[in-house]
């Protein structure tokens, strides 16, 4: 987790820094004079307010410290995001806003007594994407869902649990698809439904491919 937090403030002193000499193109929406989305030269599609993002991730993390151990976590999701506001905040931490969902289909817990498989739905995440117009964009999330198993997770405790937690990452834009990568620390556990409630805290590696669009 250390070594993935220092690459992602690395990445964000770097991003101002390590620019590529571009020209941009306002593309405006419809009447509205504010501009949705922001094109370069080489392709590249940023957020901008009123945008939406589509993507497809997948992650895998291992258990770590407290909680419950030997446990490993596989998923794939899906997302659809919207882009709240345009650039606020000084400097490094000038960024925009995004609020997202994501439909989790596939979720496979793997604990000593065998997998666990479910499914589950995050109804929120909040997306704070700095605002560099690089390739490179770092950004911090936090968000959470509920999570239903065939089984109990962990091993006694509860087939419904709730995952929580904050990732930091990085989009890498390619013409008009970006690259995500993040890591993320994820909480689950049964928020109090049963007595006993160990809860599992997982470090994950999240990867994902995605699109920015603009409204006509």
């Amino acid at each position: 987790m250390r070594t993935a937090f220092l690459v992602f403030v690395a990445a964000l002193l770097a991003a101002p820094v390590a620019r590529t000499q571009v020209r941009r193109e306002i593309v405006p929406s419809g009447n509205d004079p504010d501009p949705v989305v922001v094109h370069d030269v080489s392709g590249d599609v940023q957020a901008e307010q009123g945008g939406e993002e589509i993507q497809t991730w997948s992650s895998t993390g291992h258990s770590a410290v407290n909680g419950t151990d030997h446990t490993a976590v596989w998923n794939l999701g899906i997302r659809y995001g919207v882009i709240l506001t345009g650039p606020h905040g000084p400097g490094l931490l000038r960024g925009r806003l995004e609020y997202a969902v994501d439909a989790v289909p596939v979720y496979v817990i793997f604990q000593p007594s065998g997998p666990v498989y479910g499914a589950g739905v995050n109804p929120f995440a909040f997306k704070w994407m700095f605002a560099t117009h690089r390739r490179v964009t770092p950004y911090f999330e936090f968000g959470g869902g509920v999570i239903f198993s065939t089984r109990e997770v962990p091993p006694g405790i509860s087939n419904i649990n709730f995952g929580s937690g904050p990732a930091i990452g990085v989009n890498i834009g390619h013409g008009k698809t970006h690259w995500s990568m993040e890591a993320r620390w994820l909480h689950i556990s049964d928020a109090g439904l049963t007595a006993d409630n160990p809860g599992i805290n997982v470090i994950q590696l999240r990867a994902g491919i995605g699109w920015f669009r603009h409204k006509e």
